[in-house]
């Protein structure tokens, strides 16, 4: 019996430790050191990946398929279009052209949630370094849009999305987790 205990519970950690998967935004990293034009830009993307990463925080199936009304986005097609806005902000930092992204149908929910945290991972972390940000300009073709566009499209759009996100899982009957601080950019455990 003893052995068989034994066996469940082994077999029971590691399955847990396989699922468990360690993605960016926990927290708000810890302050730059100085304010300039790139830390700023950086922290507004940190801010993002924060609220997304707690907005998207244990969904269960039946939440990814919720919406507020019959014209409007489900959970899970608002993740898409974060997913879509994080993808034009790192393009914009590592200066590359937008197009030729991986379908959408071809990613599962935790796929999508993770490509997006880790591209604003990347993106904030090119941004920290930056001391010019004309720089990172938003590449669609020929047309070219400065990093103004950035802050005002893909990142305030990002985060506007974020809390609908959170607004539609009220509604849903399944809240953020408990804990979760905006302000100091923490998460407190219960």
């Amino acid at each position: 019996m003893k052995l068989f205990l034994s066996l469940v519970l082994i077999t029971n950690l590691t399955a847990m430790s396989q699922n468990t998967e360690v993605l960016p935004y926990y927290q708000i990293p810890t302050e730059y050191s100085e304010y300039t034009a790139g830390t700023v830009a950086a922290r507004m993307v940190d801010g993002l990946g924060f609220r997304f990463r707690w907005a998207t925080e244990d969904l269960k199936t039946e939440d990814l398929v919720y919406k507020l009304s019959e014209e409007g986005r489900t959970i899970e097609q608002t993740i898409d279009h974060i997913l879509g806005l994080s993808r034009v902000l790192v393009n914009a930092a590592l200066k590359k052209q937008n197009g030729g992204d991986r379908d959408l149908t071809e990613l599962t929910y935790r796929d999508k949630r993770k490509e997006a945290l880790v591209n604003m991972e990347k993106a904030s972390s090119i941004l920290q370094k930056a001391t010019n940000l004309n720089e990172f300009n938003i590449l669609f073709g020929s047309k070219e849009f400065p990093f103004w566009n950035a802050i005002n499209g893909p990142i305030e759009d990002a985060v506007w999305h974020a809390g609908q996100i959170v607004a539609m899982r009220r509604a849903a009957g399944n809240p953020l987790p408990v804990g979760v601080n905006f302000m100091t950019g923490t998460i407190k455990k219960q």
